[in-house]
């Protein structure tokens, strides 16, 4: 390829690029669904290809690219004009956390461990389980929270409401997927006696009844039990 060839090539690829960005529209990354991201990739490498690739013709790199931009504004027709079509393209939204309880399900289906959800709760602000009353997974991968009336806008702390001491500094988990975390109960001074007492008194026999538990600042403990319903 000669270097003539290599500058049209260039140029006819910006131009093309340029075009059909300007006319499949614009998203934030963070708004980009998974098919949006695999097609915006996809159609870097096909440009790329065409501008490298000597024994890709110019017609043919034009008319690739053209044709998975077509493709993909179809996508986006189907996303907008059918509910069931964006079912299948988009996705739906999952709810991991309902009426303060942990949807195991709706974890597995997402690929979520627990960890993973904390993390996810952190960036919304939420630092313990026992605060949300429902979160839902969005198909951008963004989970959105909302919060038990005790902790939304006025709280008890803004109405000078007197509330329990704190005991540690912040939620600490100590069983997380079913499994229990003794360096976090040996952290709190606790150890698994403690926790099984006090899973007695919640009228839980058997630790595998449990898939997630945290001990509050106050010193109680937030249990949530496995095989808890799925939302239809």
């Amino acid at each position: 390829m000669n270097t003539p060839e290599l500058l049209l090539r260039v140029v006819i690829a910006f131009v093309v690029l340029f075009t059909l960005a300007r006319i499949m529209g614009r998203k934030e990354i963070s708004q980009m669904t998974f098919f949006n991201f695999v097609s915006a990739i996809a159609i870097g490498s096909l440009a790329a290809t065409f501008v490298l690739n000597q024994n890709i013709s110019i017609l043919n790199g034009v008319l690739a690219l053209i044709g998975w931009a077509i493709f993909t504004l179809a996508m986006g027709v189907i996303d907008i004009k059918s509910k069931n079509g964006r079912k299948i393209t988009t996705g739906e939204p999952v709810i991991l956390i309902k009426e303060g309880e942990i949807m195991e399900n709706s974890l597995r289906k997402t690929r979520l461990d627990m960890d993973s959800l904390n993390a996810l709760l952190r960036e919304k602000d939420v630092f313990s389980l026992k605060d949300v009353d429902y979160a839902v997974f969005e198909t951008s991968g963004k989970l959105s929270v909302l919060k038990k009336m005790d902790q939304q806008h006025a709280t008890k702390g803004d109405l000078q409401i007197q509330t329990t001491p704190s005991v540690y500094p912040t939620a600490t988990q100590v069983v997380s997927d079913g499994n229990v975390i003794l360096n976090n109960l040996k952290r709190l001074n606790l150890d698994d006696n403690w926790l099984n007492q006090q899973l007695e008194n919640n009228g839980i026999n058997n630790i595998n009844e449990v898939f997630y538990a945290e001990v509050q600042q106050d010193g109680s403990l937030f249990i949530d039990q496995k095989d808890d319903k799925m939302v239809h």
